[in-house]
Parts: structure tokens; sequence; C-alpha cells
């Protein structure tokens, strides 16, 4: 993974630029071998890239970057690692060349581990004010499970709390049990249908992010084919099938509607599915799918 040098990038902040000449922002190295904290956000219009941050210094529109919001985010997460005592920072926007496929299928498959074994998460809030819609995203799902350590900040950096004094109240904002929150996925062992419910009602920019955002939470690899759009979530569905004995991806309430076809010739039944809460039969949401009939197996394509 690739990391921003914290002390570098606070340096050129500073004004006294010979440092940040000599020495890379950024650095790559394996999340196993050193600390670092990471951050967790929602997008805005304006965030820095990965070539903006390497040019940084020698670009002609360095004070335009340095003025914008998304770069200031950038700042104030390095001041928060500094003070945690951390020299490293990840941040998804400036971290990875997204226009490198191969790179970006890796940062993306690589995404859950990163945020498991970073020493502290930052979950940036900065629309805390009103309904804060990282709560309403699907890669900050992934995000609020795997760190052990997240802390929450508002739009100002102020801390508002971490996630395991607030773990009763995330459970009724996010429907993720407490436990989980507190000890990981391996402490509670959620099934794939549960896993699934918690993002039900999370939206992406992208169809296929709604695939891609659950892979490190179902324990599956995948490569990453933007493009795709729905036909993510049914390469997501067949590899869990491939990997996983867990039936209640079958979790689905068939509808009386009139067979049809699917590309490729596939019988197609158009059903609905209910992800249910544990001991509860109170559907929390229902979304249109296919089910596919093929050699007596059924397998799930998009909904």
């Amino acid at each position: 993974m690739r990391l921003i040098d914290v002390n570098v990038l606070l340096t050129g902040e500073r004004g006294t630029q010979q440092d940040c000449d000599i020495k890379p922002v950024l650095r790559e190295f394996e999340d196993t071998v050193i600390d670092y904290a990471i951050l967790s956000h929602r997008w805005v219009p304006n965030e820095v890239d990965y070539t903006e941050i390497i040019t940084l210094t020698k670009t002609k529109n360095r004070d335009e970057i340095r003025g914008r919001t998304g770069y200031q985010k950038i700042v104030n997460s390095c001041k928060q690692a500094k003070n945690d005592g951390l020299e490293w920072l990840w941040v998804d926007t400036c971290c990875i060349d997204k226009w490198n496929s191969s790179e970006l299928s890796e940062a993306l498959n690589s995404m859950f581990r990163w945020y498991e074994n970073s020493r502290r998460c930052y979950a940036y809030l900065h629309d805390v004010d009103g309904w804060p819609e990282w709560f309403s995203r699907c890669w900050t799902l992934p995000e609020l499970i795997a760190p052990r350590e997240l802390q929450f900040f508002n739009a100002v950096w102020q801390p508002i709390g971490d996630k395991r004094a607030l773990a009763s109240m995330l459970e009724v904002i996010t429907r993720v049990p407490s436990q989980v929150l507190l000890g990981g996925l391996a402490s509670y062992g959620p099934s794939v249908a549960q896993v699934m419910s918690w993002a039900a009602a999370r939206r992406t920019t992208r169809t296929e992010d709604r695939a891609y955002s659950l892979l490190g939470l179902l324990g599956v690899n995948m490569p990453m084919l933007y493009g795709e759009g729905k036909i993510a979530f049914l390469r997501l569905q067949l590899e869990v099938i491939r990997k996983s004995n867990d039936q209640t991806i079958f979790a689905w309430t068939p509808a009386k509607l009139p067979l049809r076809r699917y590309p490729g010739s596939l019988p197609v039944l158009q059903v609905t599915l209910a992800c249910r809460r544990e001991g509860s039969s109170r559907p929390i949401t229902q979304r249109s799918g296919y089910l596919l009939l093929r050699s007596g197996n059924y397998w799930i394509a998009p909904f």
C-alpha cells in the first residue's frame, strides 16, 4: 500500500520546502509491517488525487490545490495522526493511482484488510450538523466494521466520540450488532444474508460499487470491471457460493411473476429479496432481483 509521510506533508505546509523537494510525500509499504492511520470519509467534488499529491511542490496551481477542502481534509488527518504518534497515513483519494486498473483492483480487494490493520481510523463527518451521508454509503460500512480503533470527527475536526463508546447508538443507526462493532466479524460470525441486510439501504455513485464494497465483509476477492453494471453483483454472489456453504445467500422470496429470459438464454424468474433481522420475521428492506435456474441449481443474478 502507498502511504503519506505525515512529517513531509506537514513540513511543506509550514512553508519549508527543502525537505519536501528531496523526500517523496508517498512511499510504499506492506500494511502488516508498519503502523499507520487511515481516513474514512465521504468524497466531495474537489478531492486531491494521486497525480496532484505527488507533484504538489512542483505544480503551478499548488495554491489552488492547497485551498481545496479535499486537501485540507488530508492535512488535518495528518495533524491528527501526528498527535496520535503515527508517521504514516492512508487516504483513498490520493494514495491510489485510479488510472492504473490493476492497482485499483488490488486496492479495492485489499481495502477491508487495510482498514482492519490500521492503528487508528478517522471518520470525518463534514455534514454532522444534519444527517451525515457517511451512514448511508456502501463503502463506509466496511470502514465502520474493520478498524479496531475508530474515532469520529466533525467538520472542524473536533472529536465527537469513538466506535467503542458509541457502539449502542451505532447499532441502532446501522443495524450492525454492537458485538461486531466491538470485536469484529470473527467475534460474531454473521451470515451472508445478514451482511447484505446491513448494506441494503446504503447507496453508491457507481452501480458496481454495491458489490465491490462487500468483498472484505464477505471474505471474497474478484477483479474490478467498472462498466459491467449490475453484473458485478452477480459475480459477487457466484464467488460467495463458490467459497462458502452459507445458504442464507438464497434467502429470496419468489414473486408471482412470469418466467423471463436472461442474456445468455438462461431461464430467469423474477424474485424479491427479503433481508430480515435476526430473530424477526419483519423485512428490513426488499429489492427486485433474479433467480437463475440452471441444471437444477439456483444461481442468483443482480437485484
